[in-house]
């Protein structure tokens, strides 16, 4: 080969050692690389990067067309060592979901059998018992603690407090009755949330199917509540609204929202004025439809 030759050929030869560009998801799944090694599924990925700000918007930069699709790739690359199976959780998972239930018919027992025995403070109990419940796991295992859930269960104290002492032991007893079915519809609603988040496929449409899920659930609770007030006798215009918020103030602390707006709302319906309550459930509501609607209000724990 001649010197011209030789020359000619060495930046061909060069080229292969050129890199154009780096690897954009090894830069981000070094970023979340403790959420990436803790998850359990891709779908766990997803709703912590959501949780993070990273929308599908954000996961084209990575040439994704989704954050689920990245969240796929996220959980395939991420190095595991050999696991064992894990146990089937169906046997611990339904013992939980029966003790729930039990701990969920206690409020409304406790009002009936004072009620019944004609206890001086009955009333007081089935409130106490009431916001008591609010402290119960949901069906995503979570539970609020801290000072915020303490904030929030003494909102929910005098709101349910002072409507049982200006309407009296009836009222009392209906708001306890109705956490039982509370339970159910809040159980229903995160089972069917995480059913619909496993087959969507951007944050966009799982937002748009959670609502209506999260609705139904409102549907349903404010029922229970109409039946139960008509059961103990209480006025349906004051006790459907309350139950309907302490409904949603206890879904929403279990799915992780901010306690802050959840207080205020608590507090707002303590005010004693007919429209107080109403109009805490419908801002609760609106937040709800809002925070409920995003994956990482289902991740779970």
């Amino acid at each position: 080969m001649t010197p011209d030759e030789a020359g000619a050929a060495a930046p061909v030869a060069a080229a292969p050692r050129r890199r154009a560009a780096g690897d954009p998801v090894k830069t981000l799944l070094h970023r979340h690389r403790a959420l990436c090694e803790r998850a359990v599924d891709p779908l766990e990925i997803a709703a912590g990067l959501e949780a993070r700000g990273i929308t599908d918007r954000t996961a084209a930069r990575f040439r994704h067309r989704d954050v689920f699709s990245l969240a796929e790739e996220l959980y395939a690359r991420t190095p595991r060592g050999d696991e064992p199976a894990a146990p089937s959780a169906a046997g611990p998972r339904d013992a939980r979901a029966l003790r729930g239930f039990g701990l969920a018919l206690l409020p409304g027992a406790a009002a009936l059998a004072a009620a019944a025995a004609a206890l001086p403070y009955a009333g007081a109990l089935a409130a106490a018992a009431t916001v008591a419940a609010l402290a119960r796991p949901s069906a995503t295992g979570r539970t609020a603690r801290g000072r915020g859930a303490l904030a929030v269960h003494l909102a929910a104290a005098a709101a349910a407090g002072w409507a049982v002492h200006r309407h009296g032991t009836p009222l009392g007893v209906a708001l306890a009755l109705a956490a039982a079915p509370g339970h159910l519809a809040a159980a229903a609603f995160a089972a069917r949330a995480r059913r619909r988040l496993a087959a969507s496929r951007a944050l966009e449409d799982f937002a748009a199917s959670a609502r209506p899920l999260l609705l139904a659930a409102g549907a349903a609770q404010t029922a229970a509540a109409a039946g139960a007030a008509a059961l103990a006798g209480a006025p349906l215009a004051a006790a459907v609204p309350l139950a309907l918020l302490l409904f949603l103030a206890r879904l929403l602390l279990c799915h992780g929202a901010p306690w802050p707006p959840v207080a205020a709302a608590l507090a707002l319906a303590a005010v004693p004025a007919a429209p107080a309550a109403p109009a805490a459930a419908a801002g609760l509501l609106a937040l709800a439809l809002s925070v409920l609607a995003r994956a990482s209000a289902h991740a779970p724990t």
